[in-house]
């Protein structure tokens, strides 16, 4: 039965640079470890994404675009021909289902273990620091390793990785990608000054410690054009070991999104908070101020329901709003949502790992 008290567009066709999408609720990026250790998708991954066609865009789960940016066992990457090959049954099914589907590009930089990396050499990171916390590998949780620094003529090297993954999302079909500089991965290790204490044109200033991400924006958006580019951020968002903010948020994301705006990217995507937790902001931290400087398309990402989605739209908060943990149990979230059916709930057992159970067996409510 068709919920009639809804005011809102969240469920009308929008655009977002050149993406033209069927309504304005995303698909957030949500790792489920469902791969092997070649990163490969198939046809597991393909019906799984198909089933939520219905979302407006799906941004697909966080992958790899090297093995040296490998950072937990279990998750896809797109540096290879036969991972290109897997993501194009991906988005084939996508496709035919009537969606939208990005590639978000990811380099986890520190928070690996050296079990994940090439020859078992440490993870690369901006600066020498340890992160805390685990990560998980085929042989279980394991602490993260301490990272080496990165020299100045290895970044130029970076970058080219994040230009072949750009690249070869393109061959594997995708409609567009999202930079992901958030979440204290290697480009916002970079950006923060908790995590960043070099002294080369990549540290230290404002300026040099958001170059990275900047750089590499450029470099994807020569391969896609800018409207077919989204970049995310999550200004308070911890890593896995809480590592601490930036010592002045507002100044360091202030100054990277009005830097962003030259290239007229398709969307800004935010993590309001700390990711997949709390809404909660620091003392003189506004999201919101940051938002405004951006000239674009604006997608809110983190703990929404609808009634905040539709208080925010109407505000004129957000363009767009980012479900994650809502799509693992509803394939067909945005259709429950506009009829005011109500919404299953995923045991968190069936988040990670494992195979079609508790990944493509969840009814939709209509058949």
């Amino acid at each position: 039965m068709a919920n009639t008290d809804i005011r809102t567009d969240l469920f009308a066709p929008t655009t977002m640079g050149a993406l033209e999408l069927s309504n304005r609720i995303a698909m957030a990026p949500l790792t489920r470890s469902r791969y092997g250790e070649d990163g490969i998708p198939g046809q597991l991954h393909a019906t799984y994404y198909a089933q939520r066609a219905g979302a407006g865009l799906i941004v697909a789960e966080a992958t790899n675009i090297s093995a040296q940016g490998r950072g937990y066992a279990a998750t896809p990457g797109i540096w290879n021909e036969q991972q290109v090959a897997g993501w194009k049954i991906v988005t084939d099914a996508v496709h035919a289902a009537g969606g939208k589907i990005i590639s978000q590009l990811w380099h986890v930089g520190r928070f690996s273990s050296s079990q994940l990396q090439p020859d078992g050499a440490a993870p690369v990171a901006p600066s020498a620091i340890k992160a805390e916390g685990q990560t998980y590998t085929t042989e279980g949780f394991v602490p993260v390793s301490v990272p080496r620094a990165l020299e100045t003529e290895e970044i130029a090297g970076i970058i080219e990785q994040y230009e072949y993954a750009a690249e070869n999302a393109k061959r594997a079909g995708f409609d567009g990608v999202e930079v992901h500089s958030a979440n204290s991965y290697l480009l916002d290790q970079f950006i923060r000054d908790s995590t960043n204490q070099r002294s080369d044109r990549y540290g230290g200033s404002i300026e040099n410690r958001t170059r990275l991400t900047l750089e590499v924006t450029e470099a994807v958006v020569k391969i896609w054009g800018g409207d077919r580019v989204g970049i995310r951020l999550s200004p308070v968002t911890p890593d896995a070991g809480n590592t601490p903010i930036d010592s002045d948020v507002m100044a360091t994301y202030g100054y990277l999104i009005q830097k962003l705006n030259r290239f007229k990217l398709a969307y800004l995507h935010f993590v309001e908070g700390a990711t997949g937790g709390t809404r909660e902001l620091p003392d003189g931290v506004s999201l919101d101020a940051l938002r405004a400087l951006f000239d674009g398309p604006y997608i809110g990402n983190n703990s929404y329901d609808l009634a905040l989605a539709i208080e925010r739209r109407a505000q004129g908060k957000i363009d767009a709003v980012a479900f994650g943990r809502p799509f693992i149990a509803n394939p067909d979230l945005v259709e429950r949502l506009r009829s005011g059916i109500e919404l299953a709930v995923a045991p968190r057992e069936a988040y990670y790992g494992g195979g079609a159970k508790g990944y493509t067996d969840w009814p939709t409510a209509v058949s």
